[in-house]
C-alpha cells in the first residue's frame, strides 16, 4: 500500500511517497522511507508523530493513503517576534 511521510525544517521540507506492506505501523513506514538517514537529528523517542494532523503512536497501524508526519519543536526567535505589552489587552476594558 502507498503512504506518505512528511517532515519539515526551517529551510527544507520533505514529502516522500513510499510503498509499505499491509498492516505496517507508523514506525515501520518512517524507517522504510529512509528519512532518518536524510535527517539524522530526528529522534523518534523525542519527536512526536501523527497521521493527517492527529497525534499517533509509533505502533499505530496505517491505512492506504495515510500521511505520516514527524513533528519538531517550534522555536521562536525573539528578534523576529514583536513584543506585546502586558497591558495591551486591558486598554479596551474601560
Amino acid at each position: 500500500m502507498q503512504v506518505a511521510i512528511a517532515y519539515s525544517e526551517p529551510v527544507q521540507q520533505v514529502w516522500l511517497r513510499i510503498e509499505v506492506p499491509e498492516e505496517s505501523t507508523v514506525q515501520e513506514a518512517i524507517e522504510r522511507s529512509g528519512i532518518l538517514r536524510l535527517f539524522p537529528n530526528i529522534d523518534l523517542d523525542a519527536h512526536k508523530v501523527g497521521v493527517f494532523g492527529k497525534l499517533a503512536k509509533l505502533d499505530a497501524k496505517l491505512q492506504p493513503g495515510d500521511r505520516v508526519e514527524i513533528y519538531r519543536g517550534i522555536t521562536a526567535d525573539p528578534k523576529t517576534v514583536p513584543r506585546r505589552r502586558m497591558n495591551d489587552d486591558d486598554e479596551d476594558d474601560d
